[in-house]
């Protein structure tokens, strides 16, 4: 066979092996639970023994994009207190809706063991974060995910960003604020609707950094601000108060971050916490606790600067393995406690719940990485309406509690766990590490026609298309 032939037959094989490697399987459908006929949100849809997969959204539903090369390998559904649906990705129906089935351990079988363990629910969780130096990853790696930050009112969406990042982390021994590192690297969608409402992020960029006499938000006329720094004030305001950066090196990163001074989950974490235990549960075979997350003593307190963002009680839920004390998920909710705070919340926010965080781990080579972040606050955003122009008092209302503060969501799905010490050593001094989310960056069709993200609910995906239409400040 001549030289020419034999590069030739290469060349086909390495395009052959490079389309067959993009080629994907999707693989969707709805996850119920079988007792009450309802949507299972959250449950975990993936490949077994691979970092490929999704979550359900509040309808049920997902999407999953498998690489052909997996489609014999074993799809797993499954969902903490059910029974797991397992099957080969090939043989997946998706046109029949999956029905899981409770799993529920007995309470009892954690006194009828040979080894002495803790039983109460503090201890247990104190063994957890013992443990979390065994548990959670100890060297250098990277993660590739996907990110939907959202802002909406009652009525509508703001803004919302959808965007492909990868997050570097050394590992749980090292300070998060020097050793991890975030990048994003793709842009879905970009629309943000905040121009005409954003008047309050500007006094309050302003009366930070400048040193002139201090402005009032109802001295300020939409028309005296331009758009060039509208865009500037909030950037810094979202940063300042739910950007990336505070989401991964702050203290809501409540188990990765336990080790920092102040942090929730510390050492000082019964002063503020306490925890009791509901019951065991199964999670794909494995038993787990199921612990109840409630007040104590002190405050929890968030010590956010130039912000008030203390007097909260905790709320929620921990979901502990039996077997390795591996932490699989918490619910965790900071409701206004002190008087100040209540006040407050009330008067600007029209809600007492401050904080929703919901942190999913999947196990990985004996390790747990972070597979799903959900996090919710509420933002002001104006202080009410101010006009010399006559209107009807239903207007001024709906000002006033509708448009007054913003709830924003931010969700984040791993997809991909990379541990090989030279891609990670190659993209850590490759990347240009920029969490800004508002970098405009051109849509890439191929990029995504093979990436895996959150699927919308249907509710939003009604606010999606009406927010797409009516985008005026970041429209791409």
């Amino acid at each position: 066979m001549s030289t020419n032939r034999i590069n030739l037959l290469l060349t086909v094989i390495v395009c052959f092996s490079t389309l067959l490697s993009f080629s994907q399987v999707e693989v969707k459908g709805k996850v119920i639970d079988s007792t009450y006929l309802s949507p299972i949100e959250n449950a975990s849809i993936y490949v077994k023994n691979t970092t490929i997969g999704t979550i359900s959204n509040t309808d049920g539903r997902f999407v999953l994009l498998v690489p052909v090369v997996n489609k014999k390998d074993t799809l797993i559904i499954s969902s903490i207190g059910f029974k797991s649906f397992k099957i080969p990705v090939d043989e997946f129906d998706g046109s029949q809706d999956i029905y899981l089935e409770e799993d529920v351990a007995s309470l009892d079988e954690i006194v009828i063991v040979a080894d002495p363990r803790p039983t109460t629910g503090n201890d247990i969780v104190l063994k957890a974060l013992e443990e979390l130096s065994e548990n959670l990853p100890d060297s250098a790696y990277l993660q590739k995910g996907f990110l939907r930050h959202k802002e909406r009112n009652k009525l509508e969406f703001k803004w919302l960003i959808e965007s492909a990042i990868t997050v570097y982390d050394s590992g749980y021994g090292a300070k998060s604020t020097e050793h991890l590192k975030i990048n994003v690297d793709e842009m879905r969608k970009s629309y943000d609707l905040r121009d005409v409402d954003s008047i309050f992020s500007y006094v309050s960029y302003r009366n930070r950094n400048a040193k002139r006499n201090k402005l009032r938000a109802q001295d300020i006329r939409r028309e005296d601000v331009s758009k060039q720094q509208l865009v500037k004030s909030i950037k810094w305001n979202d940063t300042r108060v739910n950007g990336l950066q505070n989401l991964f090196q702050g203290k809501l990163n409540l188990f990765r971050n336990a080790q920092d001074k102040k942090a929730l989950f510390g050492k000082d974490i019964l002063d503020t916490h306490q925890f009791a235990l509901d019951t065991i549960l199964v999670d794909d075979g494995r038993k787990i606790y199921k612990i109840k997350i409630d007040e104590s003593t002190n405050f929890v307190n968030l010590n956010t600067k130039g912000i008030y963002n203390d007097g909260y009680k905790a709320q929620g839920w921990l979901y502990i393995y039996y077997d390795n004390y591996a932490i699989k998920k918490v619910e965790y909710e900071l409701v206004a406690a002190s008087n100040t705070q209540k006040s407050r919340s009330k008067r600007l926010f029209g809600t007492q719940t401050n904080h929703k965080l919901i942190i999913n781990y999947i196990e990985y080579n004996d390790r747990m990485y972070p597979n799903y972040i959900y996090y919710e606050t509420p933002k002001l955003v104006n202080v009410g309406l101010k006009t010399n122009r006559k209107v009807s008092q239903k207007e001024i209302d709906r000002y006033n509690r509708e448009e007054r503060y913003y709830s924003t969501v931010q969700e984040i799905l791993f997809s991909e766990i990379i541990l090989d010490r030279d891609i990670v050593k190659s993209e850590l001094n490759s990347k240009p590490w920029d969490m800004d989310i508002f970098l405009s960056k051109p849509y890439n069709k191929e990029f995504w026609k093979n990436y895996n993200v959150l699927l919308e609910s249907e509710e939003d995906e009604e606010m999606i298309d009406d927010l797409s239409q009516r985008a005026s400040l970041f429209k791409d």
